[in-house]
């Protein structure tokens, strides 16, 4: 099997795990990232706007939104890093590329924290994302030019024991679930 074939594989039976966890529902799936979050007052992040059966990290962004400047991912172009514009609840928002909503108002973020949605992890802090490589491409450019700390956001059900992994893979330094938070080995 090459290594598509397995990431595909693995995708497929993680996006079942995931789907099944947000269908279960229940209060307060963001409440292990808000506390984290509260660690970093202030702090530039960014976050995302949920799309399909993605968990929402949405209320610890608003939390956070009130100490800090937060932004949330705006695709620039196949193959290229993500940029970030500035958010808050109530913020105007329009339909960007992929079918995730984007700020009307265009105003740039640099994050330093960077809460990152994904398909799949481990708690080595490796990462199956949707395949585009937009989040590789932006940890590597964020990591390269100032730092960043990545918090990977999921449902736990989402976790694996082994993925697939290329050279261009960016890990996480940190994972946060509905159920807790992993630190990583």
């Amino acid at each position: 099997m090459s290594l598509a074939e397995a990431k595909a594989a693995a995708r497929k039976a993680a996006f079942a795990r995931r789907k099944a966890a947000h269908e279960a529902g229940g209060a307060g799936r963001a409440g292990h990232l808000s506390q984290v979050l509260a660690g970093y007052r202030g702090v530039p992040l960014a976050g995302y706007m949920p799309i399909r059966s993605e968990i929402s990290p949405l209320p610890a962004m608003a939390e956070a939104a009130a100490h800090g400047p937060v932004g949330v991912p705006v695709i620039r172009g196949e193959g290229q890093p993500l940029d970030f514009h500035a958010w808050e609840p109530e913020a105007e928002m329009i339909a960007g590329p992929f079918g995730a909503m984007v700020p009307a108002d265009p105003v740039p973020v640099d994050p330093e924290i960077l809460i990152v949605p994904l398909v799949a992890f481990t708690r080595a802090g490796a990462r199956l994302g949707y395949g585009g490589g937009f989040y590789d491409r932006t940890l590597e450019q964020l990591r390269q030019r100032h730092g960043v700390l990545a918090i990977g956001f999921a449902y736990a059900a989402q976790e694996t024991d082994d993925l697939p992994m290329e050279a261009t893979d960016q890990r996480l330094d940190l994972i946060v679930t509905e159920q807790g938070v992993i630190e990583i080995r």
